[in-house]
């Protein structure tokens, strides 16, 4: 008897999840390559993450798509995850009565949807902690310690594989720090603002009247 307990073991056929997995990702990375070609000007960031992902293995291709809709939440609008999922069943089988029995199979629908969403969607939040603020991953793991007086989350994709700094401001001053668990520091705490550009350089610096860009 299947129940809440025992479900993921006794309903869970291993080949199955492995090979929905995989049209899964390849249906959100082409949700992904839709929005960024949705994008003024984006035809270099569509290329480039196509690229990046080409030679991941499917865990590192689930986690780095993770990543990118925490940066980009709004990927997501309007797109339903039934229809990912039955798109991905419809890649997976071999005949059409055997994908009309997954789809109308309300368990496994329920249970690969969660799948999806464990998978994919993975927020990163700010917390606050004696009048300073942090960050956490959707595991609740400090990405940021919480020393700074203000954080701003560059929603923009630049590179899966690299963690894109944060801008924070500490004593007065800004500065940019990675998400890295030890607070390491990028650009010194010496600017009286610092905000994101769409390309290359990414940060536009002031300081004493001039601009630099980081």
């Amino acid at each position: 008897m299947i129940t809440q307990e025992n479900f993921d073991k006794e309903f869970a056929d291993p080949i199955e999840e492995v090979q929905i997995d995989k049209f899964v990702c390849k249906e959100m990375s082409r949700q992904i390559h839709r929005y960024i070609k949705g994008m003024s000007g984006s035809k270099l960031i569509m290329e480039r993450f196509e690229e990046r992902l080409k030679d991941l293995s499917l865990p590192e291709k689930e986690r780095a798509i993770a990543l990118y809709i925490d940066l980009n939440r709004k990927v997501l609008d309007g797109l339903d995850f039934k229809i990912v999922l039955a798109r991905a069943i419809a890649n997976y089988c071999d005949t059409f009565s055997y994908m009309l029995a997954l789809i109308n199979d309300k368990k496994r629908m329920v249970y690969y949807l969660g799948r999806i969403k464990d998978k994919y969607i993975r927020y990163h939040e700010i917390y606050e902690e004696n009048g300073k603020f942090g960050m956490k991953d959707h595991e609740g793991n400090i990405l940021v310690h919480a020393l700074y007086d203000f954080l701003r989350t560059p929603y923009v994709y630049v590179d899966d594989l690299q963690l894109f700094p944060i801008i924070a401001e500490k004593n007065g001053k800004m500065g940019l720090i990675i998400p890295d668990g030890k607070d390491t520091v990028v650009a010194d705490f010496i600017y009286e603002d610092i905000s994101l550009r769409d390309e290359p350089p990414y940060f536009e610096a002031r300081i004493g009247g001039k601009v630099e860009l980081l």
